[in-house]
């Protein structure tokens, strides 16, 4: 019993590790906009802090995905989550010193979002690892991974609106820092030391260049990879501008307020927790692809249909409370293909730039959505947002490379490929949040 328990402990403490990191930057996602918002008065400058922290998160989050490989992900999460603590807390230490100006201010976000993004990376990719250890499916693992994320978007928001309600701004960025310190203690207390890190022998062989071209060679290799990226990618820009600029904006033309918008978004949010717990238990025994369709048709275009007709509330909450609850199904199932199909030694590189990819819309998608509600209105928007959701999941799915999705199920991750001796990209390799 001893040994059973030791050899879960690495997915407990990397799930623990992933439930106060990601709670801690939900909840600055809450404190840092009203911080700026209420010292400033300034919305533009409330944009450009949030544009600081974001811009940095995907750029380094890209680039440091050789780094990952090389040094290992324990150790770079580790000092991700001190990075964080300690530029967010230099935030509330200057502020109460009155010493914060708001180029200050822009470099320390700058900071935080630059640490966040290898940071989280590097927890993403110990998960095969710590799913092995433990004799845990990688469906299940990923959908526990799931659970945490989705806790992390309900509890986070909540409790940083709640203490900024009561104490301020200032007391609920202690909170991320609080989080981030002790996300740092779990890393080093729950996991074993060189925890996804290969042997020295076998990094000093490849420059950063080569590993990050591997990368870009191994996902060319890869269709069904890159067919998961792109779909991501435009139902992430599509979900963007649903909350980013049609749900506010239905909020007031419908003259239901942003209570429903939140109402909506807390159903949804704990029913997609309820979605990744049934995920993590039954995932393992089902047939992954028409699951998947089923569920990201269930998730995404009704929650764009159901307001753009005239439906009583009771009927919205319900479209809501199901597209959650299918979306529970999707990261669980998109982690353990990933995972199944990419060699442990590449997963930083790789997965930093899939990730990257698929969220490369995201910015643009409040730019669409504004500029296509100004031009058309907002419900033929919302209808036509429904319908390209519906036909990128659907259309998609009859491409031949997603016959693969279960090919490799419960093999684990594929043998290392041999190194390359040249580091031209053009190299095919060997035979995805939302994040693919």
């Amino acid at each position: 019993m001893t040994g059973s328990r030791g050899s879960l402990r690495p997915m407990a403490g990397l799930l623990a590790a992933m439930t106060v990191s990601l709670t801690g930057t939900r909840v600055s996602a809450i404190a840092l906009p009203w911080f700026v918002l209420t010292t400033t008065g300034s919305p533009a400058q409330t944009g450009v802090v949030a544009f600081a922290e974001m811009a940095p998160y995907v750029l380094v989050k890209a680039l440091t995905g050789p780094l990952v490989d090389r040094v290992g992900p324990r150790r770079i999460s580790w000092v991700g989550d001190v990075v964080s603590a300690a530029a967010a807390g230099a935030v509330v230490l200057l502020h109460a010193l009155d010493l914060l100006p708001l180029g200050a201010l822009i470099a320390l976000v700058a900071v935080v979002g630059a640490a966040r993004g290898p940071g989280d990376l590097a927890k993403e990719i110990m998960v095969p690892e710590a799913a092995e250890q433990g004799r845990v499916p990688l469906e299940r693992a990923t959908g526990l991974m799931g659970v945490t994320e989705r806790l992390a978007q309900t509890v986070g928001p909540a409790a940083g609106g709640a203490v900024v309600a009561l104490l301020g701004p200032l007391a609920s960025l202690g909170i991320s820092v609080a989080c981030f310190a002790l996300g740092s203690v779990v890393v080093a207390w729950a996991l074993p030391r060189g925890m996804g890190h290969r042997a020295p022998a076998q990094q000093d062989k490849e420059g950063y260049w080569q590993r990050f071209g591997q990368g870009f060679a191994f996902l060319r290799g890869e269709p069904l990879l890159l067919s998961v990226i792109v779909m991501v990618g435009v139902t992430n820009l599509l979900d963007a501008a649903f909350s980013q600029v049609l749900a506010p904006v239905w909020a007031k033309e419908s003259g239901h307020g942003p209570a429903m918008v939140g109402l909506n978004s807390s159903v949804m949010g704990l029913t997609a927790v309820g979605g990744s717990l049934v995920a993590a238990a039954v995932a393992h025994r089902m047939r992954r692809r028409p699951v998947f369709f089923v569920a990201f048709l269930l998730a995404g275009p009704s929650r764009f249909l159901i307001l753009a007709v005239d439906a009583p509330v009771w009927a919205m909450v319900a479209v809501f409370a199901v597209g959650g609850f299918a979306g529970g199904f999707l990261n669980p199932i998109l982690g353990a293909i990933s995972y199944e199909r990419v060699p442990r030694r590449l997963l930083g590189r790789v997965n930093a730039l899939k990730d990257s990819l698929a969220w490369a819309g995201i910015p643009l998608g409040g730019l669409v959505g504004g500029v296509a509600v100004a031009a058309a209105g907002l419900a033929p928007v919302l209808l036509a947002g429904g319908a390209a959701y519906a036909l990128t999941t659907s259309l998609t799915g009859l491409r031949p490379e997603w016959r693969e999705m279960d090919r490799l199920r419960g093999q684990g991750p594929p043998a290392v490929p041999a190194p390359r001796e040249c580091t031209d990209t053009t190299d095919v390799g060997n035979a995805d949040q939302r994040s693919p």
